[in-house]
């Protein structure tokens, strides 16, 4: 089939070829260039008109560094591996995590503005709402630039992106992840979210979200324990398929009769097979009894799934009834492989049912693969995340994920990856930290996370704020913004196991016997994103930078440097301090340091033995090497 648009195209730049050649002067060329650049570009997929961020500018004259907020630490076991809290716009952030986590990540879950056009997110500090003609690109260029860093932190070997969404952008985001990350498999699962719906006049009403799962390399989507479907599975005896196995002339021999007592509706006694010439009107029947045949209804004839000796054995063991469904009786059996599940006691055996089948539960749930349409109740937005939340800090934060329905998305993909690093980038109220915390208590885990939010107010509070005076920067609009205001108590009261109020959380979490007052034994830390100038006039920028270095480390490795197990040194002093202090020295599990601090022969081997490591270049080696250092 002949492409019409590639050869008007090439006709198109032919000419331009022939123009260049007529007008070769530079201005003429760079315009030609120009026009055949956007004769070249992309002619299939998603296309939308791009646009610059704030940040954007911000990141070409400065440097995103970290600043740890020493108010906000918690600490409930040492040793225990740490978790952290970022402060920023999440471009900048991401900036930094590509420095320390570039490819290491296991999963990153997100939950980005739905862009419904009622105000719920801003764009360079504007509000976007429905009038905004330019809303769609907006979004798709903030989430381009954001994924494109995300695909640099994600594993390629193994892990997972998740991505909710709703019906305003899910189609413009499924065709961004194919473009940005070619080699995925992605799927998409809906997800009812409230027990009602939201009303729409002359419209469906919606009662759902959709959640996208971007697997790469060999991560997999994990079989789930479905507590409700744990009883003893029966499957229908009759052959069904159009192979030739399954039907009389191909295995005559497990064509038979199968008696049905009239009353009892159970199986009185199993057949011979019946020989080939005789049609199924002429078997003898029994009296009292209802014969079954493998016959389907319009005739056809099929086979049973066991042989009549086979099927008398799992008779007298109750591997074999009959079922009344409507006026048909159907004949139902296990499968050997529930057999061997009963044998070696993954089946508790209760009894006899009336028809004769026995009756039982998996112990500990049947696993089997979660389905892609989800209705479950734990999932319930308003009940699990509304009210969840507001019991804990008040009613400071809309719409938050149901808790269980993130931990049973990251439970789909991490429930053997028990170290697994987790970052959220649109974090919110902090669910997901919230989520891998619960995840963690119910199998022992030592999964960590990393979520990242702004620390804007509502669009009532900016508007009440202005009638005010107060703008952003001032002490009370920070104490009011989502980080601190939202992300961070949620997080410690959850973890400490009480609410704004320092009283203890009622009640348990769902699917465990962890009561909520108990909370985590988990450590976090708060960091907020600054700005360094990349060409600062006074001072250099290497020792602006050295200040950070840090908090780098930290995030890094999910550890604390406290100068005591885990140290920096930066300069000779550090090192004279802390390495040449016997009573420090012995306590050092780990030292980072300096590149360019120059030690003798002893000096070396003495953090040799402690196992040391550089400072790693790729933290700021860029930004140095561009400003000549």
């Amino acid at each position: 089939m002949t492409n019409l648009s590639k050869q008007k195209r090439d006709t198109m730049i032919a000419f331009l070829e022939q123009l260049k050649k007529e007008h070769s002067d530079d201005k003429s060329i760079r315009a030609f260039n120009e026009i055949e650049n956007h004769l070249r570009e992309k002619k299939y997929g998603l296309v939308w008109e791009e646009h610059s961020e704030e940040v954007d500018d911000m990141l070409k004259e400065n440097i995103p560094v970290l600043v740890a907020d020493k108010e906000r630490r918690l600490c409930k076991d040492e040793n225990l591996p740490w978790n952290f809290i970022i402060e920023g716009d999440n471009l900048q952030a991401l900036y930094l995590l590509e420095k320390t986590h570039k490819g290491k990540i296991d999963c990153i879950y997100i939950d980005p503005p739905y862009n419904t056009g009622a105000r719920d997110w801003k764009y360079n500090n504007d509000y976007v709402d429905v009038n905004d003609s330019y809303r769609h690109s907006k979004w798709l260029s903030m989430m381009k630039s954001r994924l494109m860093i995300a695909k640099e932190l994600l594993n390629p070997e193994n892990s997972v992106l998740i991505c909710t969404i709703d019906e305003k952008e899910y189609l413009h985001l499924g065709c961004l992840f194919e473009e940005i990350f070619p080699n995925a498999k992605i799927q998409m699962v809906s997800s009812i979210i409230k027990d009602g719906t939201s009303m729409r006049l002359s419209e469906f009403s919606r009662c759902n979200e959709y959640i996208f799962f971007l697997r790469f390399g060999s991560a997999i989507i994990e079989k789930e324990i479905n507590q409700e479907t744990n009883k003893i599975p029966w499957r229908n005896l009759i052959r069904s398929g159009t192979g030739s196995n399954n039907f009389r002339k191909a295995r005559p021999n497990s064509f038979y009769p199968i008696y049905v007592d009239k009353n009892s509706f159970k199986i009185v006694k199993i057949g011979e097979s019946i020989p080939m010439q005789l049609h199924p009107n002429d078997i003898e029947n029994m009296d009292g009894c209802i014969t079954i045949l493998p016959v389907k209804q319009d005739g056809t004839e099929m086979v049973w799934g066991l042989s009549s000796e086979t099927l008398k054995q799992y008779l007298k063991n109750g591997y074999a009834k009959v079922v009344k469904n409507n006026k048909s009786l159907i004949v139902k059996y296990i499968t050997k492989g529930v057999i061997n599940d009963i044998t070696t006691n993954k089946i508790i055996v209760e009894g006899i049912d009336d028809n004769g089948g026995i009756t039982g539960y998996y112990s500990d749930g049947k696993a089997q693969m979660p389905q892609n349409q989800w209705d479950i109740p734990s999932h319930n937005a308003t009940q699990y995340g509304t009210n969840l939340l507001k019991n804990i800090i008040g009613h400071r934060f809309t719409f938050p994920k149901s808790l269980y329905a993130v931990r049973d998305c990251l439970n789909h993909i991490l429930k053997n990856k028990k170290n697994a690093t987790i970052i959220d980038f649109f974090a919110g109220s902090g669910t997901t930290g919230h989520a891998v915390n619960l995840l963690n208590a119910q199998d022992g885990g030592k999964r960590t996370f990393i979520m990242v939010t702004n620390n804007e107010v509502s669009e009532d509070e900016t508007k009440e704020f202005a009638k005010r005076g107060i703008r952003k920067g001032d002490k009370e609009w920070e104490e009011k913004g989502i980080a601190k205001y939202v992300t961070w108590p949620r997080t410690v009261c959850s973890i400490d196991g009480v609410n704004i109020k320092g009283e203890p959380l009622k009640g348990d979490y769902l699917d465990s016997n962890i009561p909520m007052a108990d909370g985590f034994e988990t450590n976090v830390k708060f960091f907020k994103c600054e700005w360094t100038p990349r060409k600062p006039e006074d001072y250099l920028l290497s020792n602006a930078l050295g200040l950070h270095i840090k908090e780098m480390i930290e995030l890094q490795n999910a550890i604390e440097i406290d100068n005591v197990k885990n140290v920096l040194i930066l300069n000779k002093d550090d090192f004279n301090k802390i390495i040449l202090d016997d009573e420090v020295y012995n306590k050092i599990e780990n030292i980072w340091l300096n590149q360019n601090i120059v030690l003798n022969a002893k000096e070396l081997k003495m953090i040799q033995a402690k196992g040391f490591k550089y400072i790693p270049r790729e933290f700021f080696g860029q930004e140095l090497r561009e400003n000549a250092e």
